[in-house]
């Protein structure tokens, strides 16, 4: 994905679009339709893998760049091969829609044989539990054995037993950002239980979409439910309003899902870190650009 200007157009969608075809998102940092179909195109570049090209456009920076797609209301999505607009559409569409859209357009997928790779042994969640249980046991100083142990029993929904285990570590959370991210998600369990039903939440916000008492409770709900996404999108809401509401609570909390969405520190069997996720990579740089703005 690339942010498009005037001064890089050319090169990186006109002459781009004679080698591999370009998908231009038009959209700007206010309009939440934008928010909601960005990391969906992300992601599809992604799986495309080298089909096409995103490029995006900040309507509110680049206006002479809207000016020239004749936008009237975004998002707006435009497909260029050749040099020139071939098809497009307005508006947050579904990704079954989107691929649609992009199959109509782009070269077929080369074929491609895969060696076949045998299937790791599924883990049995309690047999895990067991062996981080043992371990913290005996090694209750082993703060990442202890971090990843906690980690395991939330995903679980053992969150009793996940702040008995955390005490030790509450005196280092200034220190330790995954055991900061793991408090952070038994604040909001604890939390969750005492709030309003979503669906008042929710009416809060309509009423009021300053209601950021509304939004925040909301968005912890989302993050005791692992509804990692939602949780930001809420998160996001509050920050692009007022950064540093309520001692930045938002910013905290949505640091710290983006830490929740990051698997426990650990090498892959070749030896490499593991592979990067889009959709997380995704919201940390909206992240980034909210803060930044």
């Amino acid at each position: 994905m690339i942010d498009a200007s005037l001064t890089n157009f050319e090169t990186e969608v006109v002459d781009a679009s004679h080698t591999v075809p370009v998908l231009v998102d038009l959209w700007a940092p206010w309009c939440a339709p934008c928010r909601s179909l960005g990391p969906t195109l992300e992601k599809l570049e992604t799986e495309y893998a080298g089909r096409f090209k995103l490029v995006k456009v900040n309507t509110e920076d680049e206006p002479d760049l809207a000016a020239a797609f004749g936008v009237r209301s975004i998002p707006m999505v435009v497909l260029l091969k050749g040099g020139q607009p071939v098809d497009g559409f307005v508006g947050a569409q579904p990704e079954g829609q989107i691929r649609q859209f992009l199959d109509r357009h782009l070269p077929p997928a080369p074929e491609q044989e895969e060696p076949a790779q045998e299937e790791p042994p599924a883990q049995d969640p309690q047999a895990a539990l067991l062996r981080l249980r043992q371990g913290v046991q005996a090694q209750p100083e082993d703060d990442a054995l202890r971090v990843e142990f906690i980690d395991a029993l939330l995903r679980q929904g053992q969150a009793q037993e996940a702040a008995q285990v955390m005490e030790p570590l509450l005196g280092k959370l200034a220190i330790n950002q995954r055991a900061a991210a793991l408090k952070e998600w038994l604040d909001a369990l604890d939390a969750s239980a005492g709030e309003a039903p979503a669906e008042q939440l929710r009416q809060r916000i309509a009423a009021d979409k300053r209601d950021f008492a509304a939004r925040f409770a909301l968005a912890r709900r989302h993050l005791a439910q692992q509804q990692w996404t939602a949780a930001m999108d809420e998160l996001l809401e509050i920050l692009m309003r007022d950064k540093n509401w309520n001692e930045q609570a938002a910013r905290k909390a949505y640091v710290a899902v983006l830490e929740l969405m990051a698997p426990p520190a650990q090498k892959t069997t070749d030896g490499q870190p593991p592979a990067v996720d889009p959709t997380r990579e995704s919201y940390r740089r909206r992240l980034s650009m909210t803060v930044l703005s």
